[in-house]
């Protein structure tokens, strides 16, 4: 019962500690919680992780019940997910009543929901019913929202790959596809009627690795480079993301909307690829993610939009090992399902042991251990 008492009390010490006494970097930051794999740890394990990250914003894929019980009472905001394949259910009425009826409002009174994307990267597939689904599914959604009383609690969007962009540079000229024209732009006018934000996965490593002759190694990892200077603007850009997301806004305005905010779903750097997956490095994710990270704690915004600052979601939480595709894509992870970092990337916590109790109702020592080790380390007494 005594190690039982120290291991509770060093616990809520680390999670309890005064912001002038300790802060980790994680405040601001919005991450990405996929699960793509079959090793990761249980969700009441990460809640607790996630607490001692200082990390309060996490976006699902799903609307998984264990991840949402599991926060319940905490103070993490959620984005939940309703995937591709419920967007021609979504159009009906009742099956959009009964989706959130079943997958939102269990949990709502509990778990901070905050927001729906309605579809992922809806337009990177080659079926037009997908495209056509996506807006009527959208309204519909929040139809429901509104006839429930929640639309002032949760709000409905949907992410998109950059890929939609047609220009991008220099980002005061970026406009989007012309075969998508007519659907992004009902879809804007419904963000606008609705104040929702505008969903954006933003990977600068893509740029890189399809043209590392060309694109500076510097200007997409945050590091010390001679930048570019849009012509047309005067506007001076440090780095890609920036750039991008600038051409994002100038894509907006271009179809009529200047009240529309840009948010960054998915942005992050694999620690391990494919030999033609050039950058693919745990050096250079851990200088994207560390060098990201300073800047979302400066509160930074755009050249475009220096006093908006920047909302960013990190992709992602761990490494998935199911994930389809090439190596990196099961190495976006900021940490192993272990719980350890893959790089140093500024960001550290604790993942609890699996707890057992043994004959002699001891509990397991690797997991006090641990801990105090932990606690000592972020308190700078080791």
């Amino acid at each position: 019962m005594a190690t039982c008492f120290v291991l509770s009390r060093l616990l809520f010490l680390l999670l309890t500690l005064s912001d002038s006494a300790v802060r980790v970097l994680g405040a601001g930051l919005g991450i990405n919680y996929g699960q793509i794999a079959n090793n990761l740890p249980s969700p009441s394990r990460v809640a607790v992780m996630l607490q001692s990250l200082n990390v309060s914003r996490l976006k699902l894929y799903d609307a998984d019940p264990n991840v949402l019980l599991a926060f319940s009472n905490s103070n993490v905001e959620f984005i939940i997910g309703l995937g591709n394949e419920y967007l021609q259910d979504m159009t009906d009425p009742i099956k959009a009543q009964n989706w959130v009826q079943q997958h939102l409002q269990p949990h709502i009174t509990q778990t901070k929901i905050t927001c729906i994307t309605v579809g992922n990267e809806v337009f990177m597939s080659n079926d037009t019913r997908l495209w056509s689904n996506l807006l009527p599914a959208m309204k519909m959604v929040y139809s429901t929202l509104v006839n429930l009383g929640l639309d002032k609690q949760v709000i409905v969007t949907s992410a998109h790959s950059f890929n939609i962009i047609g220009n991008s540079y220099p980002p005061s000229s970026g406009t989007f596809r012309q075969d998508l024209a007519e659907y992004i732009q009902a879809i804007l006018n419904f963000h606008s009627q609705i104040k929702s934000p505008f969903l954006i996965n933003a990977y600068p490593f893509f740029a890189y690795k399809d043209n590392p002759n060309q694109i500076s190694l510097e200007y997409v990892l945050f590091q010390p480079n001679p930048g570019m200077t849009d012509p047309n603007t005067n506007l001076h850009y440090d780095n890609m993301l920036y750039a991008q997301v600038d051409a994002v806004y100038s894509a907006i305005k271009a179809m009529g909307h200047t009240d529309i905010e840009v948010m960054i779903s998915e942005t992050g750097w694999p620690s391990k690829g494919d030999p033609d997956e050039v950058g693919s490095t745990p050096e250079n994710a851990a200088l994207y993610h560390s060098n990201l990270l300073n800047r979302i704690q400066a509160r930074q915004g755009t050249p475009a939009k220096p006093s908006v600052p920047i909302d960013i979601y990190v992709f992602a939480l761990f490494n998935e090992n199911l994930k389809p595709g090439p190596t990196s894509e099961k190495n976006y992870g900021l940490f192993y399902p272990d719980g350890t970092p893959v790089y140093n990337s500024g960001l550290q916590g604790y993942l609890p042991g699996i707890v057992y109790y043994s004959s002699a109702s001891t509990i397991n020592e690797w997991s006090i251990f641990s801990l105090v080790i932990f606690v000592m380390s972020v308190l700078k007494i080791t």
